[in-house]
């Protein structure tokens, strides 16, 4: 892979940041945010962590030292245990609205700027490449309209071998969607990256380095080869605050999966500035399109009766998490068949 073109010295030219972000589909910069900053939100997000028995006993905290043993992703029942212990942080919700993030989302957008609130922590494990992050569009997951855009920052280095995200410029331009298949790793969807031309550019990030793309921009993680470290790293999106939003983003994360309320969330913060923000300036609500997702899980079914492995354990996952739901009674029947 090829290095990310850096744009800090675009920073004080909308009208570049903009050429560039429609040119390429993303901008990446070296440390825009406060490293010391992050570094105090990766103690509290490690210690909560910690407090949730996913690190090595006897370790620095700050090196996340994973406990194997301990290992799981997003999709697995065990998951929300420990991911709502950081999900309730204050201090991982207020790094969605860094001065300096909203500032350069605002040139961008070049409109007044909606963080979402449903923001998103990733905590990987190494031992686990199977469920690296499929290449797909952000699109498919958060919808809305396309003109969103999504900030990707490490909390901690995160040199290649962590897994940090990779991106194929240029594939936000036919201002489609492309065709989105069943996949493990986070979102359960994968483009074929064979029917893609280009060449995929990533880099060995920093503490406080900034990757910023375009929801149709094709993306994937790099897989964690690590001995034994845990990869965090958060995802938050914007857009303007004139378009709608899918109503799934003013929700918790995986609320449909694991749900938590907003009031839980709130339970031990300090301040009450940033609690339902987003109430006097979202101007219009649609509802989610499952079409991607039911794919998928369609797929999975199809995959399944054959044997495949990785399909087998998508329907056991969906069986524990909601064993009365519609595709779980349809995953008991194509289980007990094979």
């Amino acid at each position: 892979m090829a290095e990310f073109k850096v744009s800090n010295d675009a920073l004080n030219d909308e009208e570049e940041l903009r050429f560039r972000m429609n040119e390429y589909g993303y901008l990446f910069f070296r440390k825009l945010q406060n490293p010391n900053q992050l570094l105090n939100l990766r103690k509290d997000m490690l210690t909560a962590i910690n407090e949730g028995g996913w690190l090595e006993k006897g370790t620095d905290l700050m090196d996340g030292i994973a406990d194997i043993s301990k290992r799981c992703t997003e999709g697995d029942s065990e998951y929300p245990e420990v991911y709502h212990r950081v999900y309730k942080l204050e201090s991982f919700h207020r790094t969605a609205h860094s001065q300096v993030v909203l500032d350069t989302m605002r040139k961008i957008i070049n409109a007044p700027v909606l963080p979402h609130p449903q923001t998103i922590a990733r905590l990987w494990f190494p031992h686990f490449t199977e469920h690296t992050t499929p290449s797909h569009q952000d699109f498919v997951h958060f919808q809305g309209v396309y003109d969103t855009y999504t900030c990707w920052t490490p909390v901690g280095d995160c040199p290649r071998e962590l897994g940090g995200l990779a991106i194929l410029p240029g594939t936000h331009k036919p201002r489609t969607v492309y065709d989105h298949h069943f996949s493990l790793g986070a979102g359960g969807l994968n483009v074929d990256k064979r029917d893609m031309e280009g060449t995929w550019v990533t880099t060995d990030y920093e503490v406080g380095d900034c990757l910023m793309f375009h929801s149709l921009t094709l993306h994937q993680a790099l897989p964690n080869i690590t001995e034994n470290k845990l990869r965090v790293s958060l995802d938050n999106r914007y857009q303007s605050t004139e378009h709608k939003i899918a109503e799934h983003q003013l929700k918790p994360h995986m609320d449909e999966l694991y749900p938590i309320s907003w009031d839980e969330v709130y339970s031990n913060w300090q301040k009450k500035d940033l609690q339902y923000y987003w109430l006097n300036q979202v101007k219009e609500v649609i509802p989610k399109d499952f079409q991607y997702s039911q794919r998928g899980f369609n797929e999975a079914v199809k995959l399944a009766e054959t044997g495949d492995g990785r399909a087998i354990l998508k329907l056991q996952r969906a069986i524990k998490l909601n064993p009365d739901s519609d595709n779980a009674k349809v995953a008991k029947e194509v289980l007990s068949n094979i």
